[in-house]
């Protein structure tokens, strides 16, 4: 049995349920082969189906399904999964096409925002598959038009360095994985400031993802501070994201309960953890009124 043969592992259950109508704002789905021939192998079966069990094992109401790199700009997959569940889930689509009415049916169908990658490989080429960074004020327009967001797989030092101008750029920005701050720079840093200076005015969302950026799992302890203080700087654009299926994470994958777990150890203040889980990603995503 090939890697590409596997199921996407499912979330144990969190200790502590969340608020009704958190959301999940960073998933991943791939299509099977025998339902989209002509696509690339995925790295892991995470099908639609998949991914809605996933979110009830965690009592997540809503969640967000982002492109991954593996489909480049062919969005099918992504499109598809939203079309199960039209009311409970958005999207955050690729695209290197600047005409809105080409957008306008990703719209209609959940989508919400583009992503645009600045990582690198370990050999430092632009990473495959992703819209680069350059596209993003061609593209800015008519994402404003449709009042979308763009979202952005960026290293903390990238972000350190084009931060300001992507700010001035007019459409809300969304930083993954916490901004992949260095670690051992510590959270005083100055290209992780950057990420506090960017929510902190209003012009980025921080997804709190915490299994890319640490080294200490189960307990995550070592990117506490950096998650805290992201909190300090304005819970009013922060939004957690487990990441599933976690994919190349081999045997360090996490469970995604256990990513929640701490989440709600850290964040006690119920109507702070409410505001995270549910406020936020219903203002930012446009998710109908959640139930009290």
């Amino acid at each position: 049995m090939t890697v590409a043969t596997l199921a996407a592992h499912l979330p144990s259950r969190p200790r502590r349920a969340p608020p009704p109508g958190a959301c999940d704002c960073h998933a991943h789905v791939f299509g099977a082969p025998d339902r989209f021939p002509d696509l690339p192998a995925p790295p892991t079966l995470a099908s639609r189906e998949r991914h809605l069990e996933s979110l009830e094992r965690l009592s997540a109401t809503r969640g967000v399904l982002v492109q991954p790199t593996t489909y480049g700009t062919d969005c099918r997959v992504l499109l598809d999964a939203l079309s199960a569940a039209p009311t409970r889930l958005r999207g955050v689509a690729a695209s290197g096409n600047a005409d809105e009415a080409a957008l306008a049916p990703m719209h209609a169908a959940g989508v919400r925002g583009l992503r645009f990658v600045a990582m690198t490989t370990p050999a430092g080429a632009p990473y495959p598959g992703g819209v680069a960074m350059d596209a993003l004020e061609r593209l800015a327009p008519s994402l404003a038009a449709l009042g979308w967001h763009a979202e952005l797989w960026a290293s903390g030092d990238y972000l350190a360095r084009y931060g300001t101008r992507l700010a001035r750029i007019g459409i809300p920005l969304v930083i993954e994985h916490m901004g992949l701050p260095d670690l051992a720079r510590g959270p005083t840093d100055r290209a992780f400031a950057v990420v506090l200076d960017l929510a902190r005015a209003g012009f980025a969302w921080v997804k709190l993802s915490l299994c890319r950026v640490s080294r200490a799992a189960p307990e995550y302890g070592d990117v506490r501070a950096f998650h805290d203080a992201l909190i300090d700087a304005n819970p009013d654009r922060m939004l957690w994201a487990s990441d599933w299926p976690h994919i190349f994470m081999g045997d360090a994958a996490p469970d995604a309960a256990v990513l929640l777990d701490r989440f709600l150890d850290w964040v006690p203040d119920d109507a702070l953890a409410r505001k995270i889980l549910v406020e936020n990603p219903a203002r930012l995503y446009g998710f109908p009124p959640a139930e009290s």
